[in-house]
């Protein structure tokens, strides 16, 4: 009747995971299929990683997906991010920078 659809989460692996995986086919004989046993991952996934590998190996870089309107925002603020970090610790070391240079003509003048 009133059926619930539930979306699957997709697994996410790291860079790590991806590489050794990779590895295992491309380096050390294993079957795509053993790979993925080993791993606990799919064997579809373990080609894909498979065939990555062997084509940066080679010196191509993967196709890149486009970017969602949200990941250019996303990009676009982590970048607005870093320079405004980069800004504030500008301004702290020209802070510590401007009072030690007070305090010495402030000492200076209590001195003479």
């Amino acid at each position: 009747m009133g059926e619930k659809m539930t979306k699957l989460k997709r697994a996410t692996y790291s860079a790590a995971i991806k590489l050794e995986t990779a590895q295992l086919v491309v380096d050390q004989g294993y079957t795509q299929e053993d790979a993925a046993k080993a791993m606990g991952v799919g064997k579809s996934t373990v080609s894909k990683w498979v065939t990555q590998l062997k084509q940066e190996r080679n010196g191509q870089t993967p196709l890149a997906s486009p970017m969602t309107p949200e990941q250019i925002e996303i990009r676009e603020l982590k970048k607005q991010i870093q320079r405004i970090e980069l800004e504030k610790d500008i301004l702290k070391k020209a802070t510590v920078i401007s009072s030690g240079q007070c305090n010495m003509v402030f000492n200076h003048i209590i001195r003479s």
